[in-house]
């Protein structure tokens, strides 16, 4: 029982530790995750040489990318997926395919005041240092909802 505890505060302490660097900027040139993000979202965002070949499934799959932007934004798919809307993204944190749904019944609270104020020690500290605003919210939740509607 001891031997699990301090396993599970070491691990639990790496990881918040992961996430303090990630979002840190570097000393020398680095970046830090808004930066990567914008960087990601611009290459996203520039058109391909078969846009115009798309289908309604290719349309589909176009719209899920560019609507994840937020989450790239943001940095949750340093930690989270949503392989619903294939979006591919870290193994740390659950997948959010579902989270629309279940995040009541698991946290307590609608997802909504879950993104103000998570009751969660990891997403908490998340949270507090890269605030979400009221438009940031929405659009995350709105993109939560297709993803649990699929």
């Amino acid at each position: 029982m001891k031997q699990t505890v301090i396993i599970f505060l070491v691990s639990a302490l790496i990881g918040l530790a992961g996430g303090y660097v990630y979002f840190q900027p570097g000393e020398k040139g680095g970046t830090n995750a808004a930066q990567t993000a914008k960087q990601e979202t611009e290459s996203v965002s520039e058109p391909s040489a078969s846009a115009g070949k798309e289908g309604a499934k290719g349309e589909t799959a176009n719209a899920s990318t560019q609507d994840g932007n937020i989450l790239q934004k943001k940095g949750c798919l340093s930690c989270h997926s949503v392989s619903k809307l294939n979006l591919q993204g870290g193994t740390t944190g659950p997948d959010l395919s579902n989270a629309y749904q279940v995040v009541e019944g698991k946290h307590g609270k609608p997802i909504e005041e879950f993104l103000k104020a998570p009751t969660s020690a990891v997403m908490s500290g998340v949270i507090k240092s890269n605030p979400l605003t009221d438009e940031e919210r929405a659009d995350i939740i709105a993109l939560l909802k297709e993803a649990s509607e699929k």
